[in-house]
């Protein structure tokens, strides 16, 4: 399996498309794609079911893809590289920020 570099709960910046320079918190992510909150909003016409009885039109996030996000270390949108970090229980393979080297995670 290997590592993605958008997980969920980063913080990210949209770079292109028409919510170019929103940023949001990642909600999920699936083969390729993100769901940031508040970008990406579509109209959903839903009807009446017993978890919404009320039906009508909904507003929700839409999937976008991964390529069309950076992330936001420290305020600036960085790209994001792979280390290993030798630690006591062997080494284990980390996120750093390209711009100023710093582990993420």
């Amino acid at each position: 399996m290997s590592m993605l570099k958008i997980k969920k709960g980063d913080n990210v910046k949209v770079i292109t498309g028409k919510d170019k320079g929103k940023e949001g918190k990642v909600i999920a992510v699936t083969d390729g794609k993100v769901l940031i909150e508040g970008v990406n909003m579509i109209t959903k016409h839903a009807k009446a079911s017993q978890s919404n009885p009320k039906g009508g039109i909904m507003h929700q996030e839409a999937p976008i893809d991964a390529s069309n996000v950076m992330y936001v270390h420290k305020g600036k949108t960085t790209r994001i590289g792979f280390t290993t970090v030798e630690g006591k229980k062997g080494s284990k393979k980390v996120r750093i920020a390209k711009a100023t080297g710093d582990v993420i995670d």
